[in-house]
């Protein structure tokens, strides 16, 4: 069975290792263009075009498919490498761009997206970092037929995942990775023998995961200490959290929701302590211990080695317009 592959981050280049592992052939492989990264800013080729150099796999990098778009020219070489490599079906795994409907019906067997979460919960952009924001005790994989809207296609396969209680964007990113990558070789091994069912989402239960914003990082004090852990560990490692004290920012990691604490512990934001076990901040229902914090500039240190070149002062309330206020 020939595939053409379409994916950009790490998480589609292990299914990309995946499919390649299991004898598949990739003739083609569709990524986004390179782009700028690091302190140097130099041009950097995605996950996905590192892995297929490294098997010699052709490699399109369009800015654009629409034939009528922007960039017809760049849509219309992709189409002519599409349709020369002849591949019985298309994989997307984050890949960045819109399918028009041209591509959805090139390849005989359609496109199967693979999608970290359990649709029709988090369709879009951030389903990793939603599920864990919003405290879902699991979440999965669905192998999912493609057609024209926000991941609204039928599902294929679907294995779900428990969400472990010390699980970030990024650890739970590496284990749905891992996942993905198995469940697309199963799910392509079922469609080579005309086994692979379809069935259309419920309507109940859509979620939709907006793509995350770097203002979302500001935490806000005056919610739960809960609620801003869960938020800590679904936007590490990006955008992460961040308060003030006064005119120097911080930003937080790490941190643990300390349950039954803060009980008339004062302001929300207020230092309660601060040593080597932790900062321990008030909010607005609990009292939050962060351990993993970075100045401006700055390496990320555990809190002992944060407090060493920064002090915080107990009493003083994080992101106050002044942030020295002492109750």
């Amino acid at each position: 069975m020939k595939v053409i592959f379409a994916g950009t981050p790490e998480f589609a280049r292990v299914a990309l290792e995946h499919l390649l592992a299991a004898g598949f052939e990739v003739p083609l492989v569709l990524t986004q263009p390179d782009r700028p990264a690091g302190r140097g800013m130099k041009l950097q080729a995605s996950p996905v075009k590192q892995c297929a150099l490294e098997h010699g796999i052709a490699v399109a990098q369009p800015m654009s498919l629409r034939l009528d778009g922007k960039y017809p020219e760049e849509a219309a070489a992709a189409k002519a490498a599409m349709d020369a490599a002849q591949a019985d079906v298309m994989v997307v795994a984050a890949y960045g761009l819109i399918l028009p409907q041209w591509v959805l019906d090139t390849p005989r067997l359609g496109c199967l997206n693979i999608h970290a979460s359990l649709l029709p919960r988090w369709r879009g952009a951030a389903p990793i970092h939603r599920a864990i924001e919003a405290g879902d005790a699991e979440t999965g994989v669905t192998i999912m037929q493609m057609d024209a809207g926000l991941d609204t296609g039928d599902m294929c396969v679907i294995e779900r995942l428990p969400i472990a209680a010390d699980d970030t964007t990024a650890s739970l990113h590496d284990k749905l990775a891992e996942l993905g990558g198995r469940l697309i070789v199963e799910a392509l091994e079922m469609a080579a023998c005309g086994g692979l069912n379809r069935t259309p989402q419920p309507a109940d239960g859509v979620t939709y995961a907006h793509k995350i914003e770097k203002a979302e990082s500001n935490i806000d004090w005056s919610e739960s200490a809960e609620v801003i852990a869960r938020r800590l560990r679904a936007f590490n490692p990006f955008p992460g959290g961040a308060t003030s004290l006064g005119s120097d920012a911080i930003k937080v990691w790490e941190a643990v929701a300390e349950a039954g604490a803060g009980a008339g512990a004062g302001a929300a934001g207020k230092v309660l302590s601060a040593d080597a076990q932790g900062v321990r901040v008030a909010c607005g229902t609990g009292v939050l211990n962060m351990t993993l914090l970075q100045r401006a500039g700055g390496k990320r240190l555990a809190a002992g080695d944060f407090l060493r070149g920064f002090e915080l002062p107990v009493g003083v309330v994080l992101g106050a317009e002044q942030g020295t206020a002492k109750e």
